[in-house]
């Protein structure tokens, strides 16, 4: 099986790559190039639709893969990035006995004993674990208490799939291979550095599989959020947490997406959107620490107009000095400061070599295009597309911190716009 998913993976590779040699080298070299180019854009969807039903049908890393790459708009077309930026880390659950044991050889015990009840069916499944409910023991001394000294006993259980390790090595090492190809491509290469985006997948991956790193994240965000009532983080269960398995309180309620049910609990839309928004304005600008994976299974919406933040294995930090940067380009955007934009650009393009006149040339189209719209009127997501497009043209690549950024704020501006749809 590990062989066959490893030459699947590089064979899929493969003939994407073949695919683009052939039509951007060959055909532009024997007189065809217009061809190639009105058919490109078509091309590119088509490989990124079959490459997301490659990803649905093994799951594991190829979903991960997919995510990852759809945050890439500064690397790859939007025809690319769209069409996987809709692919769902939502798999079909493992079986349970496996689940099973899985949680008792990381736990050390059987799970009857582990704890008072365990439900089989699990309450969500994706490519790299599922989650379950489950009830903790009523003892006199409970391993997790609320704010006011009760004990919490409902809980959920994160438990990672059985072979998912064995699957990382194996789909990681048919990444690199690849890798090793495009990086010889100077197309490819001269636009993006093929080993520092492995690496940086490869990093972001390992944490959301330390399930002890996602515990630490969720305390930290924890108090981060202290004293706000209207902000819902989970309590970690430290005795019945591993590397591999994740017991948190169960604060489940209703998906962000789930109209039906937020109008019937009563729950003022628009207000918990802009708390939402504003919980990440705290993040990004004062906790330099933001959660950068804010997809609909990972916000709910509660009773009395509270929101849940669930799931903290994709975080992302900013120095002050980066989160004065932000600041700074987004203050030069409204005042339609071209120099400005270019002097931060600059700096997020490190050692690349730019052409500055081209560079300021691109921005100046941005700031006019957006010249006669108020501020309210101004939607981040298509202006960020803006943004790293110029960057993509001009084979400048965003630093890995604001990728993940961009990817939460693009998110979380449709969540917005989807609070009060006709």
């Amino acid at each position: 099986m590990i062989k066959t998913r490893y030459r699947r993976i590089v064979i899929f590779f493969a003939g994407v790559i073949s695919n683009f040699i052939f039509w951007d080298l060959f055909l532009a070299r024997i007189g065809l190039r217009s061809l190639a180019r009105r058919t490109r854009r078509e091309r590119m969807r088509r490989s990124a639709v079959r490459f997301r039903k490659l990803a649905i049908g093994m799951g594991g890393v190829m979903i991960k893969v997919g995510q990852f790459l759809s945050t890439r708009v500064d690397v790859l077309p939007a025809e690319i990035t769209a069409e996987l930026a809709n692919l769902q880390d939502e798999v079909p659950p493992a079986e349970f006995e496996g689940i099973r044991k899985e949680a008792e050889a990381e736990l050390g015990g059987p799970l009857e004993e582990l704890f008072a009840s365990f439900e089989q069916e699990p309450l969500a499944a994706a490519s790299l674990g599922q989650v379950h409910r489950a009830q903790l023991h009523d003892a006199d001394n409970p391993p997790i208490q609320d704010q006011d000294g009760n004990p919490i006993l409902d809980v959920v259980v994160k438990i990672q799939r059985p072979g998912i390790a064995d699957i990382i090595t194996t789909d990681l090492a048919a990444l690199r291979t690849v890798g090793n190809w495009l990086k010889r491509y100077r197309p490819i290469s001269r636009r993006a550095n093929v080993p520092a985006l492995l690496d940086e997948f490869t990093r972001v991956l390992y944490e959301e599989v330390d399930y002890l790193a996602e515990g630490r994240n969720a305390e930290t965000f924890a108090t981060n959020f202290a004293g706000q009532a209207d902000i819902r983080v989970p309590r970690v269960d430290w005795t019945h947490t591993t590397q591999r398995v994740l017991t948190l309180e169960n604060v489940w309620s209703i998906k962000i997406t789930d109209y039906e049910a937020i109008s019937d609990a009563g729950i003022d839309r628009s207000e918990v959107a802009v708390r939402l928004l504003d919980t990440y304005l705290q993040q990004i600008f004062e906790d330099g620490f933001f959660h950068a994976d804010p997809h609909p299974g990972n916000v709910i919406f509660m009773d009395g107009n509270r929101v849940g933040i669930l799931d903290f294995g994709m975080v992302g930090r900013l120095t002050e000095a980066r989160r004065t940067q932000i600041t700074d380009f987004l203050a030069a955007l409204i005042r339609k400061d071209e120099q400005a934009l270019l002097n931060v650009l600059s700096i997020w393009a490190g050692d690349a070599e730019i052409d500055e006149d081209r560079l300021a040339y691109d921005l100046t189209e941005i700031v006019f295009s957006y010249d006669d719209l108020p501020l309210k009127e101004i939607r981040i997501g298509p202006l960020l597309s803006d943004v790293t497009a110029v960057l993509r043209e001009n084979n400048l690549t965003i630093p890995p911190d604001l990728t993940l950024l961009c990817k939460a704020t693009i998110t979380l501006e449709g969540f917005g716009h989807q609070r009060n749809p006709a």
